[in-house]
């Protein structure tokens, strides 16, 4: 009785330790919006995978009318934050604060402001910024953020019609790209799902191709 007592314990301070260290993110983009001092402030939080994903959000919610578009996000070790004309540091960074705070990565937050003719000083712009870029947090779903690997592989035209269909039934991201010789195709797939289609593509193309995994460089 007492060993298992034991082992339990040890069990759960595991699985304490283990998901805090589980990375997670938000299964979706979420909006919040707020008025402070007549000001209206907007914050937008969206799952990002990469900076090319960065900029297409950023390009989307691009909105003239707003007097400044402040932001944060973080994928992994990398961060970035944009005070967007603001003070220096009483926007951007408390963004990022939130994101860090709430334990996510692979993240982004917008948060627009119009003006409405009251100062809110820097102290309050801290609180504004911050604030409403958490309570827009507060309403997103958290997971678990699920490693993704960019791959290619090449095959024949007569083979492709397996490689597709297989692809779509595991609802795998991919690209393909017709060439003279077959089939040349570029796919995202989570870590797990590398191993089975590496054996596929063995397995379908007698040992001819071989899946690989595309390194992304540090200055994409």
């Amino acid at each position: 009785m007492y060993l298992q007592a034991v082992q339990n314990r040890l069990y759960c301070r595991c699985v304490v330790i283990y998901s805090r260290f589980m990375p997670f993110t938000i299964a979706s983009s979420v909006t919040f919006e707020e008025d402070i001092k007549k000001s209206r402030f907007q914050a937008i939080a969206a799952p990002v995978e990469n900076e090319q994903a960065v900029k297409d959000f950023l390009e989307l919610h691009k909105d003239i009318t707003t007097t400044h578009q402040c932001w944060a996000w973080k994928i992994g070790h990398n961060v970035r934050f944009n005070d967007a004309g603001e003070p220096s540091g009483t926007a951007g960074r408390p963004i990022l604060a939130t994101i860090e705070g709430n334990e996510l990565t692979n993240v982004i937050v917008l948060v627009n402001r119009w003006y409405g003719g009251i100062k809110l000083g820097t102290g309050g712009l801290v609180r504004a910024y911050g604030g409403c870029a958490g309570q827009c947090l507060l309403l997103a779903e958290k997971i678990e953020l699920i490693e993704k690997k960019k791959i290619s592989f090449a095959c024949q035209f007569n083979e492709w019609a397996i490689f597709q269909y297989e692809l779509n039934q595991q609802h795998i991201e991919f690209q393909e790209q017709y060439t003279a010789t077959g089939v040349q195709v570029e796919a995202l797939l989570q870590v797990h799902q590398i191993q089975p289609l590496t054996l596929k593509i063995q397995d379908v193309t007698r040992g001819r191709e071989q899946l690989k995994i595309i390194e992304e460089s540090e200055h994409d």
